[in-house]
């Protein structure tokens, strides 16, 4: 089954990820990937879905789905390297999965928080992304 990252949320003050339930009358339901028990949060709450994060490059931005894809490649079936994981290999392994990635904007703990997201996507869903019309007639309109 193919992971829909529209779906998939991250919550500021909350740990690990979140799927997208559906709609409440005082905000929205999301069930948590760690836990798999199902949460109200308000209107006031810091929502992001993944399909909305990139990541900065020095040509400008990377999607975080094209960031997992090839990070899928580089690793097979191998998970991430931890969150605890040295900086210093953090970054090594974003040399090579997102080579070019913008230092001075891209900090270690962005890359603690992707490789944990990663891992987390990995062991709870799919690392098979859903294809969305808008973003093929975006790609479509970068090739012309």
């Amino acid at each position: 089954m193919k992971t829909d990252l529209q779906q998939i949320l991250s919550i500021t003050g909350e740990q690990g990820l979140f799927r997208y339930i559906s709609q409440a009358r005082n905000g929205m339901i999301a069930e948590s990937f760690l836990t798999g028990r199902r949460s109200v949060f308000g209107p006031h709450a810091k929502v992001s879905s993944l399909s909305d994060i990139s990541i900065y490059t020095e040509d400008g931005e990377t999607s975080l789905k094209d960031v997992f894809l090839k990070m899928k490649e580089i690793l097979g079936e191998d998970s991430a390297p931890g969150p605890k994981s040295d900086a210093r290999e953090l970054k090594a392994f974003f040399d090579k999965a997102l080579p070019g990635y913008d230092g001075d904007r891209f900090y270690t703990s962005h890359m603690k928080k992707v490789v944990t997201w990663y891992n987390l996507l990995k062991q709870y869903a799919s690392l098979d992304f859903e294809e969305h019309a808008g973003s093929e007639e975006e790609e479509k309109e970068e090739d012309k």
